[in-house]
């Protein structure tokens, strides 16, 4: 394996520090997520003659239920024995620990509760298909965070873009960070570009369910490249990861055929 070939990735994941307070890249991009997730989103409810007072309720459901559904997503599918025997460990969001599979459901259960609040003067379905565009983007996001943060590394590797990770040791890595964002970066192009040919009018459920298909199809296929993120993993053929997200592909594929017949009230 040639040493000489890889990155040397040393970028600190703070970006500066104030005392006992520090900005940190991952927190910054997380942030930069959601204001791109709002615009994106005002631009579609302007132009479907939407009531934009609507969206900053969504917007905060949205994030209540990423920032939620991820953390208890973590806890549970990951790290389940520890948390339920110290269950205040949960609110130390702080401290890392989300995971993108709790994130989907969180938002799912969120958006769900919040059109219900609003009498369903939005649509449930129409939501989550206009969602899809910016979800997409925020997982390019989140996982230059993860980048940035040294963490969710690729397994070794003796590839020409191999990274080395110094944080964590000294060996050449694929930078899976880097591949699932270029793979969520598809994933959001395609969106965005349906949504404009289409010109707003699309099959009901089917840009949730395309999204669905794409970003857990490629986190299955990306998993063989990055290390496991439990030591419970190791022993499995499928890690956890790649198991969690075969009912979500199974319901995009649902939705691509069968969404537009879908009222969920």
């Amino acid at each position: 394996m040639d040493f000489l070939m890889a990155i040397d990735w040393s970028i600190s994941p703070e970006i500066f520090k104030l005392g006992p307070f520090s900005i940190r890249w991952y927190g910054l991009l997380f942030a930069l997520a959601f204001i791109l997730d709002y615009q994106i989103m005002a631009w579609v409810f302007k132009k479907e003659n939407k009531d934009i007072r609507v969206l900053e309720g969504l917007t905060v459901a949205v994030i209540l239920g990423t920032v939620i559904g991820a953390r208890l997503g973590h806890c549970l599918f990951y790290e389940p024995a520890y948390y339920l025997a110290n269950p205040l460990r949960i609110l130390e969001v702080w401290k890392g620990g989300l995971a993108s599979h709790g994130g989907a459901l969180g938002i799912l259960i969120a958006v769900w509760i919040f059109v219900k609040r609003q009498n369903n003067k939005i649509d449930f379905v129409w939501t989550l298909d206009r969602l899809a565009i910016p979800i997409a983007i925020t997982s390019v996001l989140i996982r230059l965070g993860n980048l940035m943060n040294s963490e969710i590394i690729g397994r070794q590797a003796d590839v020409p873009w191999a990274f080395i990770f110094t944080s964590v040791d000294l060996v050449p890595r694929h930078p899976s960070q880097l591949y699932e964002a270029l793979a969520y970066l598809i994933t959001f192009l395609f969106l965005s570009f349906r949504y404009i040919k289409l010109k707003g009018i699309i099959p009901s459920g089917s840009q949730l369910g395309y999204a669905l298909i794409l970003i857990f199809s490629s986190r299955i296929f990306l998993e063989y490249f990055k290390e496991n993120q439990a030591a419970f993993e190791n022993g499995m053929a499928w890690n956890m990861g790649q198991l969690l997200s075969l009912p979500f592909i199974a319901f995009g594929v649902f939705l691509v055929i069968k969404g537009k017949d879908l009222k969920i009230r």
